[in-house]
């Protein structure tokens, strides 16, 4: 179980039954903890975790494991993976001087490039938990993460987009008139990804299709994705369809992703078979994950850890898989696991510079469901707050509401507006392209175009007109 913990303030003493307890206590107050059983239950107390885990050697991280080595195959991937000798510039510090010196200048974007294999997901979260919102942006600014496929995405100073045109009944033309409406606006640069209605086979393959005309014809710099569990996604390939990315949520420990449906060998099948397309043009990059703060927790698979430190274990798992894109869907799950505006932003720079900081090519679905005591407005302060700490990229989604999955995210004028305010462009490659086809006038200052780009006003046009 691993050594017990105390702290000593005036006359009380708080003791924390093990390193996971700690962990647990430590951890910003959100609602999945409480449901969960193991939030503090005070600040005081609260506080006196966080100076408790100050003290922890970050080299305890490596010989208690939070779960099993023999009971979980991420625990397993975590310790097996790990690299000692990125590790050795580290090894030294506990918690609270990892801060430190993460802070400090000393921590260079290439310093911290060189040490991510040697950090583990319980390291980096908790670091995370000992920090205020401002060092996890400005840590995470220095963290540079990139990946490639049919473009660059995660470059500093750029920021992408998930272009994603759900429709409630999978209707083709409703797809295909938000692909438009979101390429005019210049998002999906990251992926053109479809969360279908239906989820089968055959209809995986429908929609990879139209997206890859789409992308074929108008021979956009980017890549399609139909959010379809990877067992279909490798079906698909097997049948022959124009997949470029794979999809698969992933949650942070083995019972979750059995509860999911898949293992790390699934996974392993599903990116050699991707690869074996060699659809990419600039990369090969070929994964897609995305995950949550409390999947771990409705799964009845936390196994006693709070979802933050469940979270980023997750990221072990997608660092196996050198994926193109990872975004946390960060209010998606609901008011049970992150209660309001504040938890929801909390949580969203949590997990994007814990991920950044295992080398993950992070984005954000800054969204909350609708029962959630939120707001565009908090959307709005978490969407520009991840822009300032270099977010990889953000969904959009006509006027902000997903018609299909019945939550609020960001639009595809969210996204213009953080591109402006911030001076962050798209990949260089799709900045290219919409510089060609006439739907920026400026690239540089985000300005687009103020009529209809000519290779989309005829076919448009013969829409109108009732041709074909």
């Amino acid at each position: 179980m691993g050594q017990a913990y105390s702290y000593t303030l005036g006359t009380h003493t708080y003791k924390f039954k093990n390193l996971a307890q700690l962990m647990a206590k430590a951890t910003p107050q959100r609602s999945g903890d409480r449901l969960a059983g193991v939030i503090a239950q005070s600040a005081q107390e609260r506080a006196v975790a966080q100076m408790t885990l100050a003290d922890v050697p970050l080299k305890t991280f490596l010989n208690e494991a939070l779960i099993p080595y023999e009971d979980d195959e991420i625990t397993r991937l975590i310790i097996d993976e790990h690299d000692a000798n990125a590790f050795m510039a580290i090894a030294h510090l506990t918690v609270g001087d990892f801060r430190n010196w993460l802070l400090s200048d000393f921590a260079t974007p290439a310093i911290l490039a060189s040490i991510r294999q040697g950090i583990t997901p319980e390291m980096a979260a908790a670091v995370s938990k000992i920090m205020r919102n401002q060092d996890l942006i400005l840590i995470a600014k220095k963290c540079h993460v990139t990946s490639a496929f049919r473009n660059t995405i995660g470059l500093p100073g750029h920021l992408s987009t998930r272009l994603q045109p759900n429709h409630p009944t999978d209707d083709i033309n409703g797809i295909a008139a938000c692909m438009l409406d979101g390429l005019l606006y210049g998002n999906g640069d990251a992926v053109i990804g479809i969360n279908p209605a239906t989820d089968n086979v055959a209809q995986a393959i429908k929609l990879m299709t139209l997206m890859d005309d789409v992308i074929q014809k108008y021979a956009i710099p980017t890549q399609s994705c139909v959010l379809t569990h990877v067992t279909n996604t490798i079906e698909c390939i097997e049948a022959g369809a124009p997949v470029d990315l794979v999809f698969q949520s992933i949650g942070g420990t083995e019972a979750t992703n059995s509860s999911f449906g898949f293992n790390l060998n699934t996974l392993a099948e599903a990116q050699d078979a991707a690869l074996s397309l060699k659809r990419g043009t600039v990369g090969n990059n070929v994964m897609y994950f995305e995950t949550g703060q409390g999947s771990s927790l409705s799964a009845n698979a936390h196994h006693g850890l709070d979802q933050q430190t469940c979270e980023a274990r997750a990221y072990a798992v997608a660092r196996k898989f050198d994926p193109l894109l990872v975004n946390t869907v960060v209010g998606f799950i609901g008011p049970e696991y992150l209660f309001d505006g504040k938890e929801i932003t909390r949580a969203g720079l949590e997990d994007h510079f814990c991920a950044k900081l295992l080398g993950i090519p992070m984005g954000c679905d800054v969204c909350y469901t609708n029962h959630a005591e939120a707001d565009q407005n908090d959307m709005d302060n978490l969407l520009t707050l991840l822009g300032v700490a270099g977010c990889s990229f953000v969904m959009g989604i006509p006027g902000s509401d997903d018609i299909m999955l019945n939550y609020q995210t960001t639009s595809f004028h969210d996204a213009l507006y953080v591109r402006r305010v911030l001076g962050s462009r798209p990949a260089p490659e799709f900045e290219a392209w919409l510089s060609k086809m006439k739907i920026m006038q400026s690239t540089t200052d985000i300005t687009l175009s103020d009529t209809l780009p000519p290779a989309f006003a005829k076919p448009l046009g013969a829409i109108a007109g009732g041709g074909s």
